[in-house]
């Protein structure tokens, strides 16, 4: 049996616009918050608060608990995008910021190792999975809310509302943690302040989830409800006719996200420890860049409109490439000067680089099953490009004494995601320039 007629949708307003861009934003910013706040946590309470009882092992085994939201991010992909692609993707991304609600205030409720004993350890782990099935599905969603919403020739602009998380998210977890640390005493922030952070993000995603709220099913889904064209295993028809264009997609992800960890999650203890620099001030400057990072990414979106998604991302990757060698020369002189200059260019390489991404997404597969196919390669070549970078430089670092070693590192990373944008070609194009499957919303269709 067929399912019920879909009416056709009204044109949006520009306020009904506005509010798709703030509800595809707001859920990246709060996955990459809550994952910065937790990577904080993680090294100044919860090795001492749920892992201590493990002794020296204690700081290693809680920050590679970090991990466990990479290990889930395919899985929420995959289950997220079934039901974004059979039911909507409406319903399944308020579903996203509630589940990552639920699993906020777990973890700023959570008793301590020495009030609960091993389940409190247990039970932070399992609350980090369920994070990453949110965020393994959110940002597909989100793109795809955003992109599928855009007027003709904006969907570059549009898309990149669903990329500013990353550095927004780490922007507000590094100032939240900041203030709560300079408003309570060491005891205070100990017992009950480190955990306001986590709240304050139950209220972001409720804001969020009210937001969502108000927006109608996007167009290219209402098309595909109208024609009665819902796939009943979105993954299988995925694998089947699309997987070269995941392949591709993930392979195009993984060195943006390289470069934007090793700023965001190594840079700080490279400078600090390794160089002995003063974090204060090294900190500052990250958070700087990262709004660099931010002004760069609508850049990034602009120039996608103008000049086409793959080749804007192409001359982000570039820029980051020839950047590479220069920019670790410049921060090994301990010269804060000369870090302000390094990082502030590499942000807008990310910038230029990671803004297109959501548009590139969406046109390389059809609508029917687009939440599915865009959402693994993100989450595969997250955890290909960026689950171990810091630990990969680290490494690299150590074994070989010198930062060339990273700036290689880099380099290769880059020239294999260029590979993968220039193996897309024209035929690899479906939703939106290839086919009439969903048609866009056209700019002069907008009403006040």
């Amino acid at each position: 049996m067929s399912s019920p007629s879909v009416p056709q949708q009204q044109p949006p307003s520009r306020a009904q616009l506005r509010n798709v861009r703030l509800a595809s934003g707001i859920g990246s910013t709060i996955e990459w918050y809550l994952s910065f706040a937790y990577i904080s946590a993680a090294g100044l309470i919860f090795s001492q608060q749920y892992f201590g009882a493990l002794g020296p092992d204690a700081l290693i085994v809680s920050l590679g608990s970090v991990a466990a939201s990479f290990i889930a991010s395919p899985l929420g992909g995959v289950i997220a995008g079934h039901f974004g692609d059979r039911y909507g993707r409406k319903a399944t991304l308020i579903g996203t910021l509630a589940v990552m609600g639920i699993a906020s205030l777990g973890m700023g409720v959570l008793p301590t190792y020495d009030q609960i004993g091993i389940a409190a350890p247990v039970l932070l782990v399992v609350l980090r999975f369920v994070q990453g099935l949110s965020t393994g599905g959110e940002w597909g969603g989100a793109a795809l809310m955003a992109v599928e919403y855009a007027p003709q020739n904006k969907r570059g602009f549009y898309g990149v509302f669903s990329q500013i998380g990353t550095p927004a998210g780490f922007v507000l977890a590094t100032g939240s943690f900041f203030l709560v640390q300079a408003l309570t005493t060491p005891e205070q922030f100990t017992t009950f302040g480190w955990r306001i952070p986590f709240f304050i993000s139950v209220a972001l995603v409720l804001v969020g989830i009210k937001i969502r709220t108000s927006i109608e099913e996007t167009p290219a889904f209402a098309e595909v409800k109208r024609e009665h064209s819902e796939v009943r295993i979105p993954l299988k028809e995925a694998f089947k006719g699309y997987s070269w264009h995941m392949v591709l997609a993930a392979g195009a992800f993984m060195a943006n996200i390289l470069a934007g960890l090793l700023l965001i999650g190594y840079f700080l203890p490279y400078t600090t420890v390794g160089l002995n620099m003063d974090a204060g001030p090294v900190l500052l400057i990250l958070m700087f860049a990262s709004l660099v990072w931010i002004g760069s990414t609508f850049w990034g979106g602009a120039l996608a409109d103008k000049f086409g998604a793959r080749a804007t991302m192409m001359a982000g990757y570039i820029l980051i490439a020839l950047w590479a060698v220069p920019m670790f020369a410049l921060i090994d002189s301990r010269s804060l000067v000369a870090f302000a200059l390094a990082v502030f260019v590499l942000a807008i390489g990310l910038g230029v680089s990671y803004g297109p991404q959501s548009s590139l997404f969406a046109t390389l597969f059809p609508p029917r099953i687009r939440y599915t196919a865009a959402s693994l390669p993100y989450a595969v070549g997250g955890i290909l490009g960026g689950g171990f970078a810091p630990a990969i430089a680290e490494g690299l670092h150590q074994a070989t004494g010198t930062s060339l070693a990273i700036a290689a590192y880099v380099i290769v990373f880059m020239a294999m995601s260029l590979g993968c944008l220039l193996a897309i070609r024209t035929r690899h194009l479906q939703g939106f320039a290839a086919t009439q499957e969903a048609p866009a919303v056209s700019e002069a269709a907008v009403v006040d």
